[in-house]
This record gives structure tokens, C-alpha cells and sequence, in this order.
């Protein structure tokens, strides 16, 4: 089964959150409405937010796999970012209403019913979220979807407030103290804010273009050695200015590549080639540009004139 999962495209999988999103809203409320429990209440809250972040993210995973353009030459895959910071926001949203609910059952606890089916539809739907989620990290890193990453995230964070909302209930049920359940249901909420925190800042990186992995730096820095030739401590062929960036499942490289000025055209651009070639077939995803210089020629940046 595991073999399989790179085969579930986030398209895919974002349908299926979509529906597994409408099942557990489905139990949660039903688990709220037989129970009148704030903490079932906050969960299903959640649940909805699930829903409209799969919707949104299903569109923008669909936006990103569209080809590049004449407005676009580098492609749509940053419309990824937009998804995960969509859903950051409406955790922080789903959070902020559960503890305004939450804060009204302090000081007005209300009596719980029906414990027992409540506890079941809740934990039935966690689990529903739980295998979803393991699915969603696997095809997560196998496209290097933050779309996928971004849900997988919010569902465990579900789990979790369930895990919560769930232990709550079972204490209100032992001890009797009827505010365990609105202190459960804000604790949740201070917990799904931080995730939600968490997306948003992902999302802003990426979108600032942020630099790769340092572990897929480790490996373009490793390639680029095996071509890299001295002779008599000279270097003849070397790399430098060697920057990166992350769009979305796309990965970006731009260099300069160093090599003696008597070299014909022809000869230094089929080095080139096989530079590229091995970048990108080494580094899933990768695009790599490079500018050809003489050995005795050094590029300048950030001058004067660029900085205005």
C-alpha cells in the first residue's frame, strides 16, 4: 500500500480531504447537538475550517499544475503558498470564535448528555482525519506540496483538539465540574492558533523566495564539485554566486560557471549542458541556469544603480 502513495496526486488527495471533511463535519455535529458540550462544539468548528481550506486548496494545487505562460515564464507554482496561508487564517478564525464561545460556558457551565455516543462520533472521526493526514505527509514530500503539507498539518491539529475535546468530556464525567468543558474547548483553541501562526509564516517565506533546503544545497554544492577542476592549485573550471529559490513543487538555481577564456563556444556550452543535465536529473524538481565567464572575469552585484 505504502508503494502506492506517490501515485495519489495532491489533486487526488485534496478531494478526499474534501469529502472525509464533510463526514466529520457531519459527526461532530451530530456529537455536539446530542451532547450541547462547548468542547464537541469548538471541534466541529474546526471541521468546517478542514472544509473550506481542502475547497480552497484543491483550487490552488489545480492553479499551480497549469503550465507556464506568457504572463507567467516561471510557472503558477506559488499559488501553493496562497493555500497554505488561506488556511493559517481561517484556523486563527476557527480559534478565535471557539474561545468566544468557550468563554460563555465559564461562567454559565452547562450539563452534559449522552457522553457515550458523543465520545464515539468524535473519536470515529479522528481517526477518519488521522489516516488521511499519514497519507497526505507521505504524498506531501514525495510532490513537495505545501498545499498537501499545509492540510496534512490542520488534520492532525484536528486530531489533537479531539484527542483534547475527548479527555475534557471523560473529566467533566468523573469529577463533575461542568467548566472543565469551556477550559478544554480554550485550550484547543490556544493550540490551533499556534499552528495556524505557523502556516502563515511558511507561506510568507515562500513567497519571498526562499532559499532551498540546506540538505538540497548540500547535494547541488556535491555536484557541482565533481565538475569543479584544478591544476596546479589554478582553478580551471569553478562555480560561484550560486543562489537558489523554492516555487512551490519547483526548484530554482542560477550560477556562474568559470572556465578558461581559450575555450571555443561549442566546447563550454556542452560543459554546460552536462552541468544542468546532472543538476536536474540528481535534484528532483530542479531548474538550473548558468551564465558561462572567462576564468579572469568576475560578475558584480548589489551596485549603486541596483539597489535603487
Amino acid at each position: 500500500m505504502i508503494s502506492k502513495l506517490p501515485a495519489w496526486s495532491p489533486r487526488t488527495l485534496l478531494l478526499a480531504s474534501v469529502v472525509v471533511a464533510i463526514i466529520t463535519i457531519t459527526l461532530k455535529t451530530w456529537a455536539w447537538w446530542i451532547t450541547d458540550s462547548v468542547g464537541l462544539l469548538s471541534d466541529a468548528m474546526e471541521s468546517l475550517v478542514n472544509l473550506a481550506s481542502a475547497i480552497f486548496g484543491l483550487l490552488m494545487v489545480t492553479v499551480a499544475a497549469q503550465p507556464a505562460d506568457e504572463e507567467h515564464p516561471y510557472g503558477h507554482h506559488k499559488a501553493e503558498y496562497f493555500s497554505s496561508g488561506f488556511e493559517g487564517i481561517l484556523i486563527i478564525v476557527a480559534a478565535i470564535g471557539i474561545i468566544w464561545a468557550a468563554s460563555h460556558r465559564i461562567f454559565d457551565p452547562q450539563p452534559i448528555e449522552q457522553v457515550g455516543w458523543g465520545l464515539t462520533l468524535s473519536v470515529a472521526s479522528s481517526v477518519l482525519n488521522g489516516l488521511l493526514a499519514w497519507v497526505m505527509f507521505g504524498a506531501a514530500k514525495t510532490h513537495r506540496s505545501i498545499a498537501l503539507e499545509a492540510d496534512a498539518r490542520h488534520l492532525v491539529t484536528d486530531v489533537w483538539t479531539s484527542v483534547g475535546v475527548v479527555i475534557g468530556i471523560g473529566l467533566v464525567s468523573v469529577t463533575g465540574w461542568l467548566w472543565l468543558d469551556a477550559v478544554v474547548a480554550i485550550g484547543v483553541a490556544l493550540n490551533i492558533l499556534k499552528e495556524g501562526f505557523h502556516l502563515i509564516w511558511r507561506s510568507s517565506q515562500g513567497l519571498m523566495d526562499e532559499a532551498v533546503e540546506p540538505e538540497v544545497i548540500a547535494q547541488i554544492n556535491e555536484i557541482l564539485s565533481g565538475f569543479a577542476h584544478h591544476r596546479d592549485d589554478v582553478s580551471i573550471i569553478r562555480f560561484d554566486h550560486v543562489t537558489t529559490r523554492k516555487a512551490g513543487q519547483r526548484r530554482f538555481v542560477d550560477m556562474h560557471m568559470h572556465m578558461p577564456a581559450s575555450w571555443t563556444l561549442g566546447r563550454a556550452a556542452a560543459l554546460r549542458a552536462s552541468v544542468e543535465q546532472s543538476l536536474m536529473s540528481e535534484v528532483p524538481g530542479l531548474r538550473a541556469s548558468i551564465q558561462l565567464l572567462p576564468s579572469d572575469v568576475e560578475a558584480h552585484f548589489d551596485s549603486e544603480r541596483d539597489m535603487l
